[in-house]
């Protein structure tokens, strides 16, 4: 079944060769204004500001019809979608570079492309792996101020349920140079799926979640979790941003679940992660200045 399932994403992804895009966008102050409303930083900003990493994700909305959209609430076709059947999307990490933040209100442009596309077999199956660079540039530079490459893991199915426990809800004692605790509630989801576009119906509709993809609850997006991690060092550093940040998500995390960001400064490299009871990881990372 493996076998032939694989050689079926192959198929259907042999002569896939989606051409890079390029799309324009202003960055509109009020949408990260928005953002820290979201995240309760307190900040508001206005032109010329610096946008902290990982901020453009609110950016460069992708706002196809609803007629548009699959079972899942996830885009049903899409530039760089692969056609595969029964198309199932997670968004697995991310890897950003910067040479200097992007500023508030400035006119900016994305250079999108595929950067590698790889087939791998998992505990849920044959999964097709898509690696999508973007490039950011303004004031007409030749080099990029900003580049991040986006890993998207993309598997075969139908749509059924697969049991997922909870974690545990007793947190042990942190040895991190710094940690929080974040408790993201249901409008929290619901207004950063707003403000990233997305549609996903595993952040915001219980039955589909539980029913369908098999999950105790909502799921928390993997971007918010980073976004999280990135914020903690911001918010002990007096408010300077990371230059340079990765993740990998591990294993998904539920609204309602207790867990731990953590941060730890290596000496030069800040180690990120965010955990639940015994120590599971969710999310591991690492950023630098």
């Amino acid at each position: 079944m493996s076998d032939t399932v694989q050689r079926t994403l192959r198929d259907h992804v042999a002569g896939w060769h989606p051409a890079p895009i390029v799309e324009t966008d202003i960055l509109d102050p009020a949408q990260a204004s928005r953002l820290a409303a979201t995240l309760d930083t307190g900040e508001t900003f206005g032109p010329e500001d610096a946008l902290p990493i990982p901020w453009h994700w609110v950016y460069f909305s992708e706002w196809p019809p609803t007629a548009d959209l699959g079972a899942d609430g996830h885009p049903a076709d899409g530039h760089f979608l692969p056609p595969i059947p029964d198309r199932r999307r997670m968004f697995a990490g991310s890897r950003i570079t910067s040479t200097g933040p992007l500023r508030l209100g400035v006119p900016t442009e994305k250079r999108s492309s595929i950067a590698a596309i790889t087939e791998k077999t998992g505990r849920t199956g044959d999964m097709l792996f898509v690696t999508v660079r973007s490039e950011y540039r303004q004031d007409g530079d030749d080099e990029p101020r900003l580049v991040e490459e986006q890993n998207l893991v993309y598997r075969s199915d139908s749509g059924h349920s697969r049991p997922f426990e909870r974690p545990s809800s007793e947190l042990g004692a942190s040895t991190a140079q710094w940690s929080t605790e974040p408790t993201p509630t249901t409008p929290t989801l619901f207004r950063y799926s707003a403000l990233t576009s997305n549609a996903h119906r595993i952040h915001y509709d219980r039955p589909y979640v539980t029913e369908v993809e098999g999950y105790p609850d909502l799921v928390v997006h993997g971007p918010l979790l980073a976004t999280y991690m990135a914020e903690l060092v911001r918010s002990r550093r007096g408010g300077e941003s990371l230059r340079d940040f990765e993740f990998r998500l591990q294993r998904p995390l539920f609204i309602g679940d207790r867990f731990r960001v953590e941060a730890t400064d290596t000496g030069g490299d800040i180690a990120l992660r965010v955990v639940t009871g015994g120590d599971t990881v969710h999310v591991s990372g690492r950023g630098s200045f």
